[in-house]
């Protein structure tokens, strides 16, 4: 039986002893206390430890969120950028929810919510899976009592649905006219402060994401070789730590050293980032500038793209592009390969003359 007794703090204790077990609480509040007595001895009676104070005051699904953003950072792995605006928008759809109350069909309409307001198969799926992951650290690390059998049967509904799946990858690649179009438009834009037919140029060149490009520094440049350091690039697997060297060369047309170059006399100095620039900014400037000229369809992701197709068109193997993209197998890459037919005619001719040559001119 519980015993609860105010303290000359005003605080409520409550003591438990029931089955040979022992625990004890503090609460500031009546009611928190006679909860937690109930919580706690029923756990005792199914053989399990009673929650601490802090667990059973959870009561919604945003407080959930929070512990678990909480306990992330105090192991040194805060939320990034992509997951931490996923949290942001779980906590405002379904933060009121109460926990007991997250059931299948919930979660089943909130799927069809998100759906409506434009969230893809893939982005939903991210939405279900991180939902999981809050309700089994919850579980797992915390002892709450919660269940994720719900999320899962969810997920088998909204599969069914056709709402959850995957993405529809992406072939688009800017054509040379297009190219030529958008640094016309960047050049003759006398109020654009940014350099964007540079980092336009770059982008190709390396391949390299927006991110990316907006967050190397001059001291990850290896001047004799040529060489530059991207730092924690993106990696499902590896989330920091995971630097790699690439080379700057003129494969794909454009030459990353020479741009590097450029922007090092642009600056008039080597200090800080090479381009620093926001890449929000850089990225709105592109967008702006697709719609000036008509290009259209055309995302500064497809740059990567882009480059990544140029490698491979250059007669680079896929191991060999991987070094310069990032990707770990072909399963990654194999994405990004979209070559273009013509592209054919000139590898060729870098291997040189067809036996068939005679018959052709014949």
């Amino acid at each position: 039986m519980a015993s609860i007794t105010k303290l000359p703090s005003g605080a409520y204790r409550v003591q438990i002893r029931r089955k040979g077990r022992y625990a004890s609480e503090t609460f500031l509040r009546r009611d928190d206390a006679h909860r937690w007595a109930r919580q706690a001895e029923t756990r005792v009676d199914q053989g399990l430890a009673p929650n601490k104070s802090s667990v059973s005051r959870l009561q919604t699904f945003g407080d959930l969120i929070d512990l678990h953003i909480t306990d992330m950072c105090e192991v040194g792995k805060p939320p990034r950028r992509s997951k931490a605006a996923t949290l942001t928008t779980l906590k405002r759809d379904l933060g009121k929810e109460r926990i007991g109350h997250l059931d299948r069909q919930k979660l089943i309409d909130y799927g069809k919510m998100r759906a409506d307001q434009g969230a893809g198969p893939v982005t939903l799926g991210i939405d279900i899976g991180v939902i999981k992951m809050i309700i089994t650290h919850a579980a797992a690390v915390h002892g709450l009592d919660i269940s994720p059998e719900p999320v899962d049967l969810a997920r088998v509904a909204l599969k069914r649905l056709g709402l959850i799946g995957k993405g529809t990858e992406r072939d688009r690649r800017p054509t040379t006219d297009e190219l030529n179009r958008l640094f016309r438009c960047f050049d003759d834009n006398e109020r654009l402060t940014l350099p964007m037919t540079r980092i336009v140029k770059f982008a190709v060149a390396t391949a390299m994401r927006l991110d990316e490009i907006c967050r190397v520094a001059w001291t990850d440049l290896d001047v004799d070789r040529r060489m530059l350091m991207i730092r924690d690039r993106k990696d499902p697997r590896n989330k920091t730590g995971n630097d790699q060297r690439i080379p700057l060369f003129a494969a794909t047309e454009f030459d990353a050293w020479a741009l590097v170059t450029d922007q090092a006399k642009e600056l008039g100095h080597a200090r800080g980032r090479i381009f620093p620039y926001n890449s929000r900014s850089v990225g709105t400037a592109f967008r702006r500038a697709c719609v000036e000229v008509r290009v259209k369809d055309l995302h500064f992701h497809d740059l990567r793209h882009e480059g990544t197709s140029r490698l491979f068109e250059a007669g680079f193997a896929i191991e060999q592009v991987s070094l310069v993209t990032g990707h770990k197998d072909w399963k990654m890459l194999r994405r990004y390969t979209h070559i273009r037919p013509e592209a054919l005619h000139r590898l060729a001719a870098s291997r040189g003359p067809s036996p068939l040559g005679d018959l052709a001119a014949e």
